[in-house]
């Protein structure tokens, strides 16, 4: 038996779909749309008991349900009340768009850059690469979680340090906009790494008031961007000591791809992965952790009951900026 419903627009994780969907009790999905057709099994499951308001089904891609080990659970407790809400009576650092030159791409490109309160030439901040979603951009991170507020609060508390925050647009192709098939810039998201490297990285450190050694480096993101931090930061562990994936989509290379050798540990002061139980794509932070304990390699495993969703990103930045560039033992 199907439930059946169509819907014009809605939002699935972080990007817009327009289509309609069939969904069976067992998973099995029928689409129409062009656009559907590009979507893995993991994600259709998602969408349509999304829309249609049930409780998706934890699956793998074979079709066999995740199942969750003992220690897939939370490394922080629930965000306490309010934790997002703006506070007017504390000092607030700034944000601003600004523009840079990427060689790489070919173009003038944007970013949105933070920079704590306080901010003076006369300190070095360490900096932490934000990146976004396969359908969002260099505004997502505002949008979805007000980073630079979430610290404002923190560095008030003496929770975090105060740090400069770059959210640039990791579609390093000439028309970066989340637009029509956002699946067809997947390449465009691996090229990023240049841009990133070349002339995002170098801009920064050049234009503003920042530390350039690896540990005053970080690198994380959501979805797709967590695939990339992943990617990017363990294969350049010259240029990042802190990297966080959150929810992280299939383009995270395999475990062992990732840290083919475990005594790498020694290179990084925080790895850190977390993922909702809600969330299709949980396997792919799942297998990732299960790889690092077994190689006996010191992670951040924290497991909530969210989805992919902005939610579950929130928290995940609330406690990474809690972590990044604080003392190690």
């Amino acid at each position: 038996m199907f439930v059946t419903k169509t819907v014009d627009i809605f939002q699935v994780f972080d990007f817009n779909v327009v289509t309609g969907y069939a969904i069976g009790q067992r998973g099995n999905v029928n689409y129409r749309s062009p656009v559907m057709k590009l979507f893995p099994l993991f994600f259709m499951l998602i969408i349509a008991a999304n829309a249609a308001g049930q409780e998706p089904e934890l699956v793998r891609p074979n079709g066999s349900k995740i199942q969750l080990n003992v220690d897939d659970k939370r490394a922080f407790p629930e965000p306490p009340p309010q934790f997002d809400q703006d506070d007017e009576d504390i000092p607030h650092g700034k944000s601003e768009m600004i523009e840079y030159d990427s060689a790489s791409v070919g173009t003038r490109r944007k970013m949105l850059v933070y920079t704590p309160p306080g901010y003076s030439t006369e300190t070095k901040y360490p900096v932490l690469y934000l990146l976004h979603g396969i359908g969002g951009d260099e505004t997502e991170w505002q949008r979805f979680a007000k980073p630079g507020q979430l610290l404002d609060k923190l560095v008030a508390e003496d929770k975090a340090v105060p740090m400069i925050i770059v959210m640039p647009n990791g579609r390093a192709q000439k028309n970066d906009r989340a637009e029509g098939n956002v699946f067809a810039a997947a390449p465009a998201f691996a090229k990023f790494e240049d841009d990133l490297l070349e002339d995002v990285i170098p801009f920064i450190e050049k234009n503003y008031s920042t530390r350039t050694d690896r540990e005053g480096r970080a690198i994380a993101g959501l979805s797709m961007g967590g695939g990339q931090s992943l990617n990017f930061g363990l294969s350049h562990l010259d240029k990042f000591a802190w990297i966080g994936g959150f929810s992280s989509a299939p383009n995270t290379k395999k475990p062992k791809e990732l840290l083919p050798d475990p005594g790498a540990v020694d290179e990084f002061k925080l790895l850190w992965l977390s993922c909702g139980t809600k969330d299709g794509l949980f396997r792919i932070s799942q297998d990732f952790h299960v790889y690092l304990k077994e190689q006996e390699v010191p992670h951040i495993w924290h497991v909530t009951e969210g989805g992919h969703d902005p939610p579950e990103w929130k928290q995940a930045v609330y406690y990474f900026l809690q972590n990044v560039f604080q003392p190690t033992k």
